[in-house]
């Protein structure tokens, strides 16, 4: 009881009404989806109401801006959690070490369809546009984080005139590089051990790796080739919610969460250039620098 009089607990509207100042698009399902994610775990009271302390609501500030900020991705604002957002006067509490841990279960996060238009930032009417072109796809009722970042970052292109159905092409290049490596790990996935998988999960993550930088190369060229002013592709995180950056080419922030050496992220284009279809036609009658995909 001292302790709660001590650091006074606070409601959940009251955490909303102390961070819509600075975050207008929190809301309640925001920040029940970040409780179900693992990045807080406010205390309860006995009739099940949350209440939370002020290291709840700087986390929560912490969490906020990394995505808003830095377009961080969660598994990585997850990894910094702890040492970013600690209360150095009561020390760690056990909340804190939820962020060591994956989501209720040992898996990651799921999100619902509305968690998901939340979070990426967009209707119904593009959801079902993305579900439609197969760029997200939905296991029953559930959608995972890797649908989340798509959806973001398709959001994010469309501030540059490109839409969910000329992405087809790299949706098809993406499976058709995943066929690639699916047969150079088949012979080590066939010993059927729990080492193999492992030995055969690392070595595929390797060559996407290595398949991401090749593209990043090729891109690179094509762009230099074409004339276009710049060099190299800028590093950027993960775009925010509803924030695709538009009429600021690349201006995007640094994520540390981004893949390693020489990996692309999804950052803005350094010049917003014709949007292409599907098989790379520019829409505006121009044809296109390079082959994609």
């Amino acid at each position: 009881m001292n302790a709660s009089n001590a650091r006074p607990y606070l409601g959940i509207g009251e955490v909303l009404a102390s961070l819509r100042a600075d975050f207008p698009d929190v809301s309640v399902s925001k920040i029940r989806f970040l409780e179900s994610a693992g990045l807080i775990a406010p205390a309860r009271s006995p009739s099940g109401y949350r209440k939370f302390a002020v290291a709840d609501l700087e986390r929560l500030r912490y969490i906020l801006t990394a995505q808003r900020d830095h377009y961080l991705p969660l598994r990585v604002i997850r990894e910094r959690l702890v040492p970013a957002a600690a209360d150095p006067a009561a020390g760690e509490r056990p909340a804190d070490r939820l962020a060591d841990s994956p989501g209720p279960g040992g898996r990651a996060a799921t999100l619902t369809r509305r968690e998901l238009l939340e979070a990426a930032g967009i209707d119904e009417e593009q959801l079902a546009e993305l579900e439609d072109f197969g760029l997200v796809r939905r296991t029953g009722r559930q959608y995972s984080q890797d649908a989340l970042e798509i959806a973001r970052t398709v959001s994010a292109l469309a501030a540059y005139g490109v839409q969910a159905r000329h992405l087809r092409a790299v949706r098809a290049a993406a499976e058709r590089e995943t066929s690639l490596i699916e047969q150079v790990i088949a012979p080590t996935l066939r010993q059927r051990n729990a080492a193999a998988r492992e030995s055969a999960g690392a070595a595929a993550r390797q060559i996407a790796a290595l398949s991401l930088r090749l593209h990043r190369a090729l891109i690179e060229a094509a762009l230099a080739e074409a004339g276009l002013p710049g060099s190299g592709l800028p590093d950027v995180g993960q775009p925010g919610a509803g924030q695709p950056g538009a009429g600021q080419p690349g201006a995007g922030q640094p994520g540390a969460g981004q893949p390693g050496a020489g990996q692309p992220g999804a950052g803005q284009p350094a010049t917003a250039g014709p949007a292409r279809d599907a098989s790379g036609a520019d829409i505006g009658g121009r044809r296109p620098a390079a082959a994609g995909g």
